[in-house]
């Protein structure tokens, strides 16, 4: 079985409890806080050498990216981070500087966010290196925005610009907190979603979760100049289009909202973020189903994003 197979089998029958409020399927867990009004998010991620970054890059980059994957989860539902443990898998011939490094860059990014990093566990781990983050959160029960939430006849928009990640920017993404919270705010968004795997797959879990379909216009997509650099430069046929829908780990946000709240959000965001590009890529569907329009004619969108194994063939 590939990956998305195997995450629907293991989550099937999971044990749960009277504390759990949203439970495994969305970018994090939503569990009672005891706080009247707020709920608490718990959210889990772990990147892994030679899969989410290479030994030359910089220690510091290493370590803000591993926290920074689970800020972006905390954002896509709109919630605070509060405090995070971390557990370190090294190899036995680990350099200690290294270590250090990875440390420095995690603890930076987690003073800029007012994010407590309270313990962990260091452990041997054959070859490379594995960090995992577990982070904690809160959101106001009003505020919580979840991927299950999007109607149809919403419009779909996204934050800055896809594809092309792995030319460095995987490494230096910022967790989009400020914009979330402020949307949350401002114009409650139906649904969200950061981007991580890929802006078609993504897709698919809003839709899925939703019970919608959408339609996406293939001239809207942000295409970063990385993308298009890289499919240049591929010799493989892809082009600057496949790159954005499918690269992944760009980290932006993803979410729907009625549409004739279009021009007051596009207004607003301008006026808020103006150094972040909103776009409004499409629309969401009764029919079930991802397509994609062209100039003249849609089609259905089978393309997907990052899978960390595929089915045997």
């Amino acid at each position: 079985m590939d990956e998305l197979e195997l995450i629907r089998k293991i989550t099937r029958d999971l044990p749960t409890n009277d504390r759990v409020v949203v439970g495994a399927g969305d970018d994090c867990a939503a569990l009672t806080s005891g706080k009247a009004g707020e709920l608490q998010l718990f959210k889990t991620d772990a990147i892994v050498e030679g899969v989410h970054f290479t030994r030359d890059a910089p220690a510091e980059k290493v370590g803000r990216k591993a926290l920074a994957r689970c800020l972006s989860d905390i954002a896509a539902m709109a919630g605070v981070p509060t405090a995070a443990v971390v557990t370190a898998g090294l190899p036995r011939d680990f350099a200690p500087d290294y270590a250090l490094g990875i440390t420095r860059g995690m603890n930076e990014l987690a003073r800029e966010h007012n994010v407590a990093i309270v313990g962990g566990e260091t452990t041997t781990n054959p070859e490379r290196i594995l960090l995992s983050v577990s982070l904690l959160g809160v959101v106001a029960k009003d505020r919580i925005t979840l991927r299950s939430g999007a109607k149809p006849g919403d419009a779909i928009f996204v934050s800055g610009d896809l594809g092309g990640s792995l030319e460095g920017r995987h490494l230096d993404f910022e967790p989009r907190l400020e914009q979330a919270h402020w949307l949350a705010e401002a114009f409650r968004p139906h649904a969200m979603i950061d981007v991580s795997d890929g802006l078609a797959s993504d897709l698919k879990h809003i839709l899925e979760a939703s019970g919608v379909g959408a339609e996406l216009r293939s001239a809207s997509i942000p295409i970063s100049r990385a993308a298009k650099q890289a499919a240049a430069s591929s010799g493989n046929g892809s082009t600057p289009l496949n790159r954005a829908l499918s690269d992944g780990e760009d980290f932006e946000l993803l979410f729907t909202l009625p549409s004739r709240q279009a021009v007051p959000l596009l207004d607003g965001w301008k006026a808020q973020f103006p150094d972040i590009r909103l776009t409004c890529i499409g629309k969401t569907l009764e029919e079930p189903g991802l397509r994609i329009r062209d100039d003249k004619s849609g089609r259905p969108l089978d393309i997907d994003g990052y899978v960390h194994f595929q089915k045997p063939e």
